[in-house]
């Protein structure tokens, strides 16, 4: 009883300690910030909702991050649920190697990652904007849709597949109407990893940005000067839609099941 106690304590102590920087955030949009510092609570106001794309550098960094992290995700979900289905389901020559591959990228350092697309843009003289940001992140997030779908295709009755075929299915129609919902769940949960993956990464964006600017690194970059309060607005938002996209995904689960 007293081990149960103490485990569920600790729990609940890596609980908050995970959650005060997001409750910073939160609280700090509606700071009535008054200097140029916004560390110090100065009075309750919600203005910076109202001014949220006051700062035109800010609300054009913040386009940036979403309109790349949409696009590198539905690259990544595509090819991702291929190789998934691959992986999963059939048997080739270099699928160990493959396999090795894929997790190789996640355990790859981003540092790593990042410096060998530097390289391999400037030797191949590809000039650096939000195009090579895409590429990078479709490279990093492959393999976490594509891990993500496979554990789902291991786990479907292949009998079904062939149910359909015998019934006069075609091998799209079969995929269409039988696979694709059967996996459904595994490319929701892929797709949702790479956006947050994308439109939060600093590390690898930084090597290969050049002049493209996104909301991370606005953050960064406007540490010296000091960092409005839009940002921690911005950043609620994102959480905020982050959390109601999660609940609905498990209350539709919930539902299926039930």
């Amino acid at each position: 009883m007293k081990g149960d106690r103490l485990l569920r304590v600790y729990t609940w102590v890596i609980v908050a300690w995970l959650a005060f920087p997001i409750a910073v955030m939160i609280v700090f949009g509606f700071n009535d910030k008054q200097s140029k510092s916004n560390t110090t609570w100065q009075g309750f106001t919600l203005r910076w909702y109202q001014e949220l794309f006051a700062i035109d550098g800010l609300t054009d960094a913040l386009r940036n991050s979403v309109v790349i992290a949409v696009a590198s995700t539905v690259v990544t979900v595509v090819v991702g649920t291929m190789l998934g289905l691959a992986l999963g389901r059939h048997r080739f020559r270099g699928k160990g190697v493959t396999n090795l591959l894929v997790f190789a990228a996640i355990s790859t350092p981003e540092l790593v990652m990042g410096a060998s697309l530097l390289s391999l843009f400037v030797s191949a003289t590809v000039p650096r904007n939000s195009v090579t940001i895409i590429v990078a992140h479709v490279l990093f997030s492959l393999s976490f849709v594509a891990v993500t779908v496979r554990a789902r295709v291991v786990t479907l009755d292949p009998s079904l597949e062939e149910a359909a075929r015998d019934l006069g299915a075609s091998t799209w129609g079969t995929f269409r109407q039988v696979t694709l919902p059967a996996i459904m769940p595994g490319v929701a949960a892929g797709a949702m990893l790479a956006f947050a993956l994308s439109i939060d990464d600093y590390v690898v964006t930084s090597f290969v940005n050049g002049p493209t600017m996104t909301f991370p690194l606005w953050i960064v970059g406007s540490v010296k000067t000091g960092i409005p309060p839009q940002v921690n607005v911005m950043g609620t938002l994102i959480f905020g839609i982050g959390v109601l996209i999660a609940v609905g995904s498990a209350l539709s689960t919930r539902r299926r099941r039930s």
